[in-house]
């Protein structure tokens, strides 16, 4: 998957649309966690530097279509004049005369953020006439936004319809480490997958089946392996439905020689609350009333003693209730582990939302090989889905 980028024509004196993901966290007027606006530097200093016009557009939360003052991105904008010392001017609506006043005046080198997106229901829609007004703030559009390149919208799919449109930095570094594991990865190749479902992931566990040698499994998903093999997970978080799912995993993984580690010992609690009672059981012998809240220290030692012989490893997913600080423990030491497997010259891939956030929270990030910034962008790649958002874009080959 080969894409032009952004240093593939000359950004001197054009007006260059470029979607990011701003899609941060905001308490009291402030930027909480400026990871995505920092991730999107390099494209922006990129075409500033080179002297573009640079329009930037972003969705932040939920506001389905309606105008909502806690989801405005001037704080957004403030965070990323700060970041790149320069005055980020933020539009007070997507579209409308003021905007286009202020696209007009924007001179060489300088950066203009539009409000919003999805204060109008038409972004989500794709609708044509909202594309095409967006289309109107420039002469070519870029995206570097990961994170919805799986959201066919009009600033995803409409907008690349009308100019011509490349890729980003980040973006390109999105495709070339999520593409080269599914493509070419160096073997033995392992997959750690957790998370609170198994029915989010069994696409992935299916694509994945044919690339690698063997799997982690953990977090809520792994209960419903657990039921698969004859066991009783008490109260635990339990996907009854999808028990013949994992039942038909596991007999493809046994047929194809691909091995499934699961948890042989777990950290039970009575309340899957901060404080509850907890205690460490071996699967076989979890209490009725109790649930299964992270995996124990023998599975932890076993996860990291077949790990250690991985020469690519991707994980996607937290192997216990993360958020509850007391159910993370195996979490933590696996984003630890990974880390030190990474800086032995290892490729590490982490993507997932929460398995992210563990590293990000250790500060282990820039550890890594690569750290999606794509939660559901980077699970539908690694099912082998084709995003819109990417497909969209233009391919060297045809250039």
């Amino acid at each position: 998957m080969d894409k032009l980028t952004v240093r593939d024509f000359d950004p001197a004196g054009k007006r260059i649309l470029v979607r990011v993901d701003f899609n941060v966290p905001i308490e009291d007027g402030k930027v909480k966690d400026d990871t995505r606006i920092r991730a999107s530097l390099p494209t922006i200093r990129y075409l500033l530097e080179r002297g573009g016009r640079v329009v930037l557009m972003s969705h932040l939360g939920r506001p389905n279509g309606k105008v909502i003052e806690s989801a405005r991105l001037r704080p957004v904008a403030q965070r990323l004049g700060e970041l790149l010392r320069m005055a980020v001017p933020c539009t007070g609506d997507a579209l409308g005369i003021g905007t286009e006043d202020a696209v007009g005046r924007l001179k060489n080198g300088q950066v203009l953020l539009l409000e919003n997106l999805r204060f109008h229901a038409a972004e989500e829609a794709n609708d044509p006439a909202f594309a095409k007004a967006l289309a109107a703030y420039g002469e070519v559009y870029v995206n570097d936004a990961f994170g919805t390149a799986h959201r066919a919208h009009a600033s995803t799919v409409g907008v690349p319809q009308i100019l011509p449109a490349f890729a980003g930095l980040l973006m390109e570094r999105e495709i070339v480490n999520l593409s080269r594991l599914l493509e070419n990865p160096e073997k033995p190749f392992a997959a750690v997958i957790g998370g609170a479902k198994v029915s989010g992931k069994i696409k992935v566990l299916e694509h994945l089946m044919e690339k690698v040698d063997f799997f982690v499994i953990g977090g809520g998903m792994a209960n419903t392996f657990l039921v698969a093999q004859g066991h009783s997970v008490g109260k635990s978080l339990l996907e009854k439905d999808r028990v013949e799912d994992a039942q038909r995993i596991l007999a493809a993984a046994e047929e194809r020689g691909v091995r499934i580690l699961l948890p042989t010992d777990i950290v039970v609690a009575k309340e899957v609350t901060r404080g509850a009672e907890h205690k460490i059981v071996p699967v076989h012998k979890i209490p009725n009333s109790w649930s299964a809240v992270d995996v124990g220290p023998a599975s932890t030692a076993a996860f990291e003693a077949a790990l250690a012989e991985a020469r690519t490893v991707v994980w996607n997913g937290p192997l216990g209730v993360f958020e509850v600080p007391t159910f993370g423990d195996g979490t933590r030491s696996m984003a630890r582990f990974l880390s030190r497997h990474a800086q032995a010259g290892n490729t590490v891939v982490v993507g997932g939302g929460d398995s992210v956030a563990a590293v990000e929270e250790l500060k282990l990030a820039e550890t890594f090989t690569h750290v999606s910034t794509g939660g559901g962008a980077s699970l539908e790649f690694l099912e082998g889905q084709e995003l819109p958002g990417i497909a969209i874009l233009r391919d060297r080959a045809a250039a």
